[in-house]
């Protein structure tokens, strides 16, 4: 039995019912990349012997049985999925459990929901969720509709002993169902047009602004939403492939010009969607996903309750999904198409793996995909060396050959469309501050190597230096199908003249520039940028600085080590502490206002605060009149990083582009902490604290100064 993509085991039942538990709890372990926690093997051996006394009745039946269940581009995982005699049951286990937790039975009804929502093949059928608590006394024994109205039972909650007896009378009530399409398991994502209403209307609050940069003048952003529209509609009535790279300096509303196309593209001035014109924004930025969902989730599920409305922050966030979702899944639902073993460097789809849909061949279901932070996607080596070590946790697709650049894979699926399609890419300045980052370079070698059929229309800013090295017009100069526009570059308002000066200031100090402290000048008395040695000092202006429910926060870069002497700690890298940092209020510790955990480049990249401290840490130094860069061995010392070789070029880039991010993530104003550092030494004679030497920060600091800002 080959394993299907998206789970790790599936079978008829009257195989699963004979086979023996060990051969099955071995494919669910081999399946499993990493090693599964022995709490997870202890609940597979469970499952299976459950299953194979419960089942039993059904032996002769051709019902399926599927555990681990990937559902497609959510990252949500079901325990097991029975196909039965045209039903649908999604069975989560708790094994060992005595009771029944609210928490559990909300988990599988979203579980139904999803497949209901998402999955093609799910949507007109009975959906059955089932919680197993295995150690739970007692049965459910009333089988209803849930509130949603949309052949989604209400979750059936019972024990090991009645798990059979549920089953049976669920089929009892529902005798004459249709069969399951037969490659239920590789279903298309495909999202019901209530569901895409629903995204919709919660967008349509625009909450996502509180917590964006959003100062482009709104003259310049409808400029540009209405050229990508354009672009959409000529490869529509042409049947082309196209793609427009969008620029914008920080806080131009690159974000919220990606979301309202994916909106618009889908609407199109119409009160319904548009059948077969959807859009999705596509973003690599876990915790900017993570915090712009939870953040239009928490405000529609709010206004709902204000207006009486029941209804569950989980139908929320499911509804927004529909819009936002992150790349990786995108890129793993098309990976899992594929032939592999890759022959000839050359991707095929595997027909016995993927659905072919009228339109969308073997592409996914949007016609247009936005990818914010473009610039960010992988280079060939970083996916290769990823996939072929099947990821980093869980359920990931080996490929140990694999040929493309992540750019290139994008391109690569948006491509199999048999009809049109356009990406459109929103790019970001010298904003790569991940090793393997390719930037958009890596784009355009794709578009000029492998996919010259396609339309490349390009803001006329792309060719600056903060962009591909300021080789753009180099690399596309043979390329015929270029299209240079202004529309594609989002300007500021007069209002918002900061931002772009501000903009400028921080490539100039970070260039060295000598007209870094005369572009300071000009911006100082509208934007408030100060400097101190002293972390209490910083935090005490960030407070005297913050208004009502104005927002503050600490920031650090990644690379930053000696930070606890100061009472500050990093933000645990888990997407839901992001989401707790930038959204709860100022009565939870959790919050960044209460200046204890401090955010890296990686957390804020994408998001901004009101007011910001910025911990300028030894890792890089002004000394001598340049930059100078440092990684902390994690124990005794700084090593400096010389740029003798090419990925310790990459490196020292990521470094500078990470304060690049960090120091325009303020909205009205910041403070720079530069250390004095521990200038003691102890009895005898030694420093107190090697790995802080005053000498660390000092050129810092100088170099800071010079440039005209005030010292507090």
């Amino acid at each position: 039995m080959e394993k299907k993509p998206r789970c790790l085991y599936d079978n008829e039942i009257n195989t699963f019912l004979t086979q023996d538990k060990k051969s099955i709890f071995g494919t669910l372990c081999e399946g499993y990349h990493g090693d599964a926690l022995t709490t997870t093997r202890d609940a597979w051996l469970g499952e299976i012997e459950i299953l194979q006394n419960s089942l039993k009745p059904w032996e002769i039946s051709d019902g399926h049985i599927v555990f681990e269940y990937d559902i497609p581009r959510l990252g949500k995982r079901i325990d097991v999925v029975l196909l039965l005699k045209g039903i649908i049951f999604c069975l989560e286990f708790k094994v060992g459990e005595t009771k029944i937790l609210e928490n559990d039975v909300d988990q599988v009804l979203d579980y139904a929901l999803d497949l209901k929502n998402f999955h093609k093949f799910s949507q007109d059928r009975v959906i059955v969720p089932i919680l197993i608590a295995t150690k739970y006394s007692k049965s459910s024994n009333l089988i209803c509709q849930s509130a949603y109205d949309d052949r989604v039972l209400n979750p059936l909650l019972t024990g090991t002993a009645g798990l059979a007896n549920l089953i049976a009378e669920v089929l009892k009530q529902y005798p004459c169902e249709p069969a399951i399409h037969r490659n239920w398991i590789i279903s298309p994502y495909a999202p019901t047009p209530t569901i895409i209403e629903a995204a919709r209307t919660l967008y349509e609050s625009h909450s996502v602004e509180d917590i964006t940069r959003h100062e482009a003048d709104k003259v310049s952003t409808d400029t540009t939403i209405a050229y990508i529209l354009d672009v959409i509609q000529k490869s529509k009535a042409d049947h082309e492939k196209s793609i427009c790279f969008v620029t914008g300096v920080p806080g131009a509303g690159k974000t919220l010009v990606g979301l309202d196309v994916a909106v618009k593209q889908t609407y199109q001035g119409c009160d319904k969607p548009v059948e077969d014109e959807g859009a999705v924004y596509l973003s690599g930025n876990g915790p900017l996903v993570a915090v712009l969902n939870e953040a239009l989730a928490k405000d529609n599920y709010a206004k709902c309750r204000e207006r009486g409305e029941a209804k569950k922050l989980s139908d929320s966030r499911r509804e927004v999904g529909k819009f936002i979702q992150i790349i990786h899944r995108y890129r793993d639902n098309m990976l899992a198409k594929i032939k592999n073993p890759v022959e000839n460097g050359i991707l095929e789809i595997d027909p016995e793996k993927a659905v072919k849909m009228q339109n969308a061949g073997y592409g996914e279901v949007e016609h247009v995909a936005i990818f914010d932070e473009a610039q960010r996607s992988w280079t060939h080596k970083r996916l290769a060396d990823y996939l072929k070590r099947g990821g980093t946790y869980g359920n990931k697709l080996k490929v140990p050959n694999f040929p493309m650049s992540e750019a290139s894979f994008l391109i690569w699926s948006l491509d199999q469309r048999e009809d049109w399609a356009t990406i459109v890419c929103l790019v970001g300045g010298g904003q790569e501050i991940n090793t393997g980052e390719a930037g958009i370079s890596e784009w355009i070698k794709a578009l000029n190597e492998t996919f010259t059929h396609w339309k490349v229309y390009i803001s006329s800013k792309l060719t600056e230096a903060e962009y591909a090295e300021g080789k753009v017009n180099e690399l596309l100069e043979k390329n015929g199908n270029v299209t240079y526009s202004d529309a594609l570059h989002l300007g500021v308002s007069l209002r918002s003249f900061r931002a772009e000066k501000l903009s400028a200031f921080v490539h100039a100090l970070l260039d060295i520039d000598v007209n870094a402290g005369s572009i300071y000048t000009e911006i100082k008395d509208k934007y408030p940028i100060v400097l101190t040695r002293d972390m209490e000092k910083a935090k005490r202006w960030l407070h005297t600085k913050a208004k009502g429910t104005e927002r503050t926060g600490v920031l650090i870069t990644k690379e930053s080590a000696r930070y606890k002497p100061l009472g500050i700690h990093v933000l645990g890298s888990d997407d839901e502490n992001a989401v707790h940092w930038f959204l709860e209020d100022k009565t939870d510790t959790r919050s960044s206002n209460y200046l204890e955990d401090a955010a890296t480049e990686i957390q804020v990249q994408g998001l901004e605060l009101d007011y910001t401290c910025l911990l300028w840490d030894a890792d890089m130094r002004f000394d001598n009149g340049k930059w100078s860069f440092y990684r902390f061995n994690r124990q005794t010392r700084w090593d400096e990083i010389e740029p003798d070789t090419e990925s310790k070029q990459e490196r020292i880039k990521y470094m500078l582009n990470a304060y690049r991010v960090l120091l325009t993530r303020a909205r009205s104003g910041m403070i720079i902490c530069v250390p004095a550092g521990n200038g003691n030494r102890n009895s005898s004679g030694f420093w107190e604290d090697s790995t802080r030497l005053p000498k660390y920060y000092d050129g810092t600091y100088q170099y800071l100064k010079s440039l005209g800002i005030e010292e507090i």
